[in-house]
């Protein structure tokens, strides 16, 4: 089992940063590709940002592409993403992902991932 516990959310005006963390127990932490996703009012969630588990890999949503970045630390077993330039549209529950995964691969689609958070609150005011 990996259980994974988000932190860092908060409430931030527009054009502000905040970074979201991810810490992972359980299993081996390295070999997993993680994700984040997030869930808006009344829509599906969706993808946001992934990373193979070397972090030599990356991804992300056209939408958060140059103002979001992802990164982890296999030693530490913590997902990150750092997001900047914050606008309202980003207001979510973030929830961070797990999943086994080949050298250098990370996935997009919400059902490729076996593990989930619990999720943590970004509210963006404009």
């Amino acid at each position: 089992q990996v259980q994974l516990v988000e932190s860092g959310g908060g409430l931030v005006q527009a054009g502000g940063s905040l970074r979201l963390s991810c810490v992972s127990s359980g299993r081996i932490f390295g070999f997993y590709g993680m994700g984040w996703f997030r869930q808006a009012p009344g829509k599906e969630r969706e993808f946001v940002a992934a990373i193979a588990w070397n972090g030599g890999a990356t991804g992300y949503a056209d939408s958060v592409s140059g103002r979001f970045t992802i990164s982890r630390d296999n030693v530490e077993n913590t997902l990150y993403l750092q997001m900047s330039s914050l606008e309202p549209e980003d207001t979510a529950h973030y929830y961070c992902a797990a999943r086994g995964a080949p050298y250098g691969t990370w996935y997009r689609t919400r059902s490729e991932y076996d593990y989930w958070g619990q999720g943590t609150q970004v509210t963006v005011s404009s």
